[in-house]
């Protein structure tokens, strides 16, 4: 994971997001109706592969790791920028391949991989992620998928249902997306209602051990993209305490606020460490995995609340205004504390 290859990786998707995906950039974005710059969608595939990394070579991939791909969603984090990288290039691509349907990888991922193509998973059902919203009945579908990334745009529909994985065209009679409003403007959410929607089966996998496996990969990725936020939090913290100036000194010398900042970075250090377990045990699909990414589920989330709480609180009153971008990553953290559900009891350690 500190590998000079991925120190390199990182950086260059970094440069392009810092020349491309700026706060004023995003926040154009945001009020558009696909939600993100399509521009910044092609640059990153086009010159980065974002898209293609964790697609085997043989669809069309470079065929490197999850690794790779949840480096670019924490450092999407930083940004906010809402381009369909989690939800179509990580979730939606992982669901495909989990289905082990040879015949719809060859014919999905290669367009994918080169981001002409977005996929979305369709999972949870009102109450969240732990039961599938969406029911299969005689080769056709029936309910409603919550909480869809990338929903309302995707061309393409993964269903995952406990009997199966399921394709969709969204364009197919009987399918009704509806964008949700949401605490978070950066992140769209569509609700999409089946009603007896014809369905293409996806493999003969068991969906249960592939659900299970979609989410430990799902928390990861969030994990990844929290520290890559708090990371940013913390930063734009230290550089406003040290131009604001209040007693005839910037307010980042007075030694309460140093200690402050001081354990904000302590708790982003613990969750680069935790964030960076959870990645390369679903990456390596280890035993210790499920703990792994439990573990950065719970503290990843409480880091980046705290974290950004305390932004708020060090920026004084413009923290709190429309201008300023602390709002918007505070919202971010307690709409990710949610997103994919939340763990709810240790798990065992493997034996």
């Amino acid at each position: 994971m500190t590998s000079t290859e991925h120190q390199e990786f990182t950086a260059s998707v970094r440069a392009l997001l810092t020349k491309h995906a700026g706060s004023a950039a995003v926040r154009a974005a945001m009020d558009t109706e696909l939600g993100y710059d399509p521009a910044l969608w092609q640059r990153l595939c086009e010159q980065i592969g974002v898209a293609a990394l964790a697609i085997p070579e043989e669809y069309g991939g470079v065929g490197a790791s999850l690794v790779e791909s949840l480096l670019v969603v924490g450092e999407l984090g930083h940004t906010l920028a809402g381009v369909p990288m989690l939800g179509s290039a990580v979730l939606g691509t992982q669901a495909l391949l989990l289905s082990a349907d040879a015949e719809a990888c060859a014919r999905l991922l290669p367009e994918v991989a080169e981001g002409t193509r977005t996929l979305a998973v369709c999972w949870a059902s009102e109450t969240g992620w732990d039961e599938p919203g969406v029911r299969e009945s005689d080769g056709t579908l029936t309910g409603t998928a919550h909480y869809v990334l990338d929903g309302h745009t995707a061309d393409t529909l993964i269903v995952l249902t406990p009997t199966g994985f399921f394709e969709v065209d969204p364009t197919t009679s009987g399918v009704t997306r509806r964008v949700v409003p949401t605490m978070d403007p950066t992140r769209k959410l569509t609700e999409i209602t089946f009603t007896t929607a014809e369905a293409h089966p996806l493999g003969t996998a068991d969906p249960t051990p592939a659900i299970t496996r979609l989410r430990e990969i799902a928390w990861a990725a969030v994990a990844a993209e929290q520290v890559g936020a708090a990371d940013h939090c913390l930063q734009m913290t230290v550089d406003y305490t040290k131009s604001r100036v209040q007693f005839g000194r910037p307010i980042g010398s007075f030694q309460a606020l140093k200690h402050r900042m001081a354990d904000m970075y302590v708790l982003l250090e613990s969750a680069k460490s935790a964030a960076a377990a959870a990645t390369l045990a679903v990456a390596e699909a280890s035993p210790t995995a499920a703990e792994d990414v439990w573990v950065a589920r719970r503290h990843c989330s409480t880091a980046l609340t705290t974290i950004v709480a305390e932004t708020v609180q060090l920026h004084g009153g413009i923290a709190i205004t429309w201008e300023h971008d602390a709002h918007l990553f505070f919202k971010r953290a307690h709409g990710d504390a949610q997103l994919f559900g939340t763990p709810r009891r240790p798990v065992a350690t493997p034996a």
